[in-house]
């Protein structure tokens, strides 16, 4: 058979995967020796619109295809979010795509140039975002497949599914990924999941949907940055840079300092740090800010991030959880891992700490 590339590319989040997704992937693989399935938001914790983890979803994908991927014509990766730089997510899908064409194609050192020496497509629907896709990888051609024409996507599947009596849509799964949503409706996970989603959607009835304006601390001191966990709900014991919401009569930059006392008590060896010295530590060139529209469930919620870079000295600096934060500890920036982070804090860090 005549195939229009030696390699497609599909990228998508599938939170869940439905009938939807295996539709396009089929038509695919109609049209490309073998497809790339990179499996997007691999690196997020756990929320309401992020339910499952690469490992579950892959399994999905396992499940729907085992065939497909047992002949090797379906290549399943997980591709990070990097939320503030479309640079380093275009070149995690490249990378991730070079690996396998070399792995598959060139299992014995045979001289190839990654891709170059195979038809790469990028394959997407014209009408739906994919399209922006398509100007991110100019080196690969695209194809454009059909779409299902389905009345659902995965938001209405999570929509009746996060619910006190989960839904399960038996006509948009298939019976493996029916299983497995009944699986995890029995979980702990899916239970503090529904209580976030329960805490989200009264959100916006109680303070509206924004805009809304916080600040957040990027401490560092000696390969360290100072987080709490969160003690309430959203991201109940997710990790967050220490931070809040701006008072009616305060400057955010004072904000962030007031925070950072409340959220972690930090203090040195006189007792707590006051707040001019705190404001002294910050790299005032380092300040960002932060708003990528999806970046909180809550509403649309911007932040603007302070660097505080703290002496280097043996001892770290003294902690204790405060406020509404269940603890404050100190982390070895080389140990954090993007999914222990609430909403786009992993990526702050990345940005601010340049990881």
């Amino acid at each position: 058979m005549a195939y229009e590339a030696d390699y497609g590319v599909f990228i998508g989040r599938f939170q869940p995967l439905h009938l939807g997704h295996e539709h396009v992937i089929r038509d695919a693989l109609e049209r490309v020796a073998k497809l790339i399935v990179l499996v997007g938001s691999a690196n997020v914790a756990r929320d309401p619109r992020n339910p499952f983890t690469f490992e579950e979803r892959e399994h999905m994908l396992r499940g729907s295809f085992a065939y497909e991927m047992a002949q090797g014509r379906i290549v399943v990766q997980p591709l990070d979010d990097h939320l503030y730089s479309d640079t380093a997510w275009v070149a995690e899908a490249q990378r991730r795509v070079n690996e396998v064409i070399l792995r598959e194609a060139n299992p014995e050192g045979l001289g190839l140039h990654g891709t170059q020496d195979f038809s790469v497509v990028l394959a997407g629907f014209g009408k739906d975002n994919t399209s922006y896709y398509l100007k991110l990888f100019p080196e690969w051609g695209s194809i454009q497949l059909e779409s299902s024409d389905s009345t659902f996507g995965a938001t209405e599947v999570r929509e009746r599914f996060f619910q006190r009596i989960p839904e399960v849509p038996q006509r948009a799964l298939s019976k493996g990924v029916a299983e497995q949503l009944e699986a995890f409706a029995l979980s702990a996970d899916f239970r503090r999941l529904l209580a976030e989603r329960e805490y989200l959607d009264a959100y916006p009835k109680e303070w509206g949907e924004g805009p809304f304006v916080t600040a957040d601390a990027v401490v560092v001191q000696a390969g360290h940055i100072l987080l709490v966990e969160r003690g309430q709900l959203p991201g109940k014991g997710l990790l967050a840079l220490p931070g809040g919401f701006v008072n009616k009569h305060e400057r955010i930059r004072d904000a962030a300092i007031r925070e950072l006392r409340e959220e972690t008590g930090i203090s040195d060896g006189k007792g707590q740090i006051p707040p001019a010295m705190l404001a002294s530590f910050i790299e005032d060139s380092e300040t960002r800010v932060f708003d990528a529209p999806s970046r909180s469930l809550r509403g649309r919620i911007i932040t603007h991030a302070f660097l505080f870079r703290l002496p280097e000295r043996r001892e770290l600096a003294q902690v204790k959880g405060g406020d509404d934060a269940a603890h404050a500890q100190w982390y070895r920036l080389g140990e954090l891992r993007p999914e222990q982070m609430f909403e786009d804090h992993w990526s702050i860090i990345e940005q601010m700490a340049d990881l």
